[in-house]
């Protein structure tokens, strides 16, 4: 009785491994035959991406479809991008689709930019390009042609700036009409600028406006939303470093 149960174990193992040498060999094989092409958008693509818009459709992808040989099958596309002149070295999927186009927001195409290390607020390059994959034996992927287009993305934290009679130097006119920028360290969560200032008065607005800004009511290194200006008593070359969390800040000559 036990050698009958041995040979009908050993039988059962042989069927499973044929069966499973024969499901190999029935798949299907596709073959890579004509890349996908990109079509637009092209070089002389041009975008300012600005928070406001944020929801708003800032461009289509749209590329001529993948060709494969074998079986039908569903082509996946990935959109890559990468800083011009890098050769997709380390290319960043911005978005996947099964469809032979894709729609991106300012949003998302303003975080593709920054993940890939554009600056806010500068002009920076991009190189553009379709993947496309497939299930099955033999597939490989298949790359499309490249646009390089030019995207100035905005900051993803808020843009704060300093603005007053004493950046006049910097900013122009009375000081009053144009905010410097303050930059953002993601690190310590603080804003800093370094600048020649004038004598006068500064405060820190967020957006460009005057819905929200903070001055300082007792002159003493603490943060009031509407707050007094800020005096500045000696004209020279200075670092700003703002809190806007703890709402406290600094001013060093240097």
């Amino acid at each position: 009785m036990k050698n009958i149960n041995k040979i009908l174990i050993a039988f059962i193992s042989i069927l499973a491994v044929s069966c499973s040498g024969d499901d190999v060999e029935s798949r299907p094989v596709i073959e890579a035959a004509t890349a996908p092409v990109l079509l637009s958008p092209k070089s002389d693509f041009n975008v300012v991406l600005e928070l406001a818009n944020a929801g708003g459709l800032a461009t289509t992808f749209v590329w001529d479809d993948a060709q494969y040989e074998g079986s039908t099958t569903v082509v996946n596309y990935s959109v890559e991008i990468a800083k011009a002149g890098t050769s997709f070295a380390t290319p960043y999927v911005a978005g996947t689709t099964t469809d032979k186009f894709k729609n991106f927001t300012v949003s998302e195409l303003n975080a593709a930019a920054l993940n890939i290390g554009l600056a806010p607020f500068v002009e920076g390059q991009i190189d553009v390009r379709i993947k496309s994959t497939v299930g099955g034996v033999g597939s490989t992927p298949q790359i499309s042609n490249s646009y390089t287009i030019k995207v100035t993305p905005y900051p993803a934290w808020d843009n704060w700036g300093i603005i007053g009679s004493a950046t006049a130097a910097t900013t122009g006119g009375d000081g009053w009409g144009t905010d410097a920028n303050l930059d953002y360290n993601s690190a310590t969560k603080k804003y800093s600028i370094t600048m020649n200032l004038a004598v006068g008065e500064i405060k820190f607005r967020l957006d460009d406006g005057w819905t929200t800004n903070y001055g300082d009511d007792g002159n003493n290194l603490s943060l009031e939303a509407g707050g007094a200006n800020i005096p500045i008593a000696t004209a020279g070359n200075y670092t700003i470093v703002v809190d806007f969390i703890a709402k406290t800040y600094t001013i060093t000559k240097n």
